[in-house]
C-alpha cells in the first residue's frame, strides 16, 4: 500500500519502522527546541506531517512501549484515531503519567502510527437482541478458569 504524505516543515522526518516486520512506523516530534512535559499535564506535540490514508483505513496512533514503560509518556487518549478524510497536520497528544517532568527533544520518537482497516457499519435499531449464553454479563462476567 502507497500512502501519500506531506512534510509541512524541512525539519519533519518519515515515520521508520523499528523492523521488517514492525506493525507500527516511528512518528518523530517535530519541536524546535525541548518541550517539557510536567507530571499529569498533556501537550500536543506536532509530527510536521500530513497523510493521505486511504479509504477504508485510519491511521491508529499508539503508544511507544520504551517510552510507555520507562518514561511514562503515552497518548492522550490512549489510542489516536487518523481518519481517512482528515488533511491537517498529525499531531499526538502526549500526556505525562509520571511524577517527575519529562522532555521531548527535536526529532525524538514520540508514538507509532499502525494503519488499519475497519468496516463502515449502518445501525439497524430493533426492539429485542437475540439470546447467547452470555446474556449481559459485563465486566468479569466470564471468570477466570
Amino acid at each position: 500500500m502507497n500512502i501519500n504524505i506531506l512534510r509541512m516543515t524541512d525539519s519533519a522526518k518519515l515515520p521508520e519502522r523499528g523492523s521488517v516486520s514492525a506493525a507500527g512506523y516511528d512518528l518523530f516530534a517535530d519541536v524546535a527546541e525541548d518541550v517539557t512535559i510536567a507530571p499529569h499535564e498533556t501537550k500536543m506535540i506536532g509530527t510536521g506531517l500530513a497523510m493521505e490514508i486511504p479509504e477504508g483505513y485510519f491511521g491508529g496512533i499508539f503508544a511507544r512501549s520504551g517510552l510507555s514503560a520507562k518514561e511514562g509518556l503515552r497518548p492522550a487518549n490512549c489510542v489516536g484515531v487518523v481518519d481517512s478524510d482528515y488533511r491537517g497536520e498529525i499531531k499526538v497528544a502526549l500526556h505525562n503519567d509520571g511524577e517527575q517532568a519529562r522532555v521531548i527533544t527535536p526529532a525524538e520518537k514520540i508514538a507509532q502510527l499502525v494503519v488499519v482497516p475497519f468496516l463502515s457499519v449502518d445501525f439497524n435499531e430493533v426492539s429485542n437482541l437475540s439470546d447467547t449464553a452470555r446474556g449481559e454479563g459485563g465486566f468479569g462476567s466470564t471468570g477466570k478458569h
